[in-house]
């Protein structure tokens, strides 16, 4: 993942949830959460999934890297 994890930021606002909240969905703290949506942090896979779970997503909405 490089930059920015706009998507997923956005997908968290659609559902009103803080960071925090999202955090405590799927098992760690809010600052990784802010962390991968600055893009200083890549997430495992099984993160990843429970992130895309938690914000009804697929991960190639979320975390796939669009082909310019």
């Amino acid at each position: 993942m490089a930059g920015k994890n706009l998507k997923m930021k956005a997908a968290r606002a659609e559902l009103d949830l803080s960071q925090d909240q999202l955090a405590q969905a799927v098992g760690v703290t809010r600052q990784t959460i802010g962390m991968i949506e600055a893009g200083k942090f890549n997430p495992s896979i099984s993160l990843c999934i429970a992130i895309c779970r938690t914000l009804n997503r697929t991960l190639d909405q979320l975390f796939w890297e669009e082909s310019t």
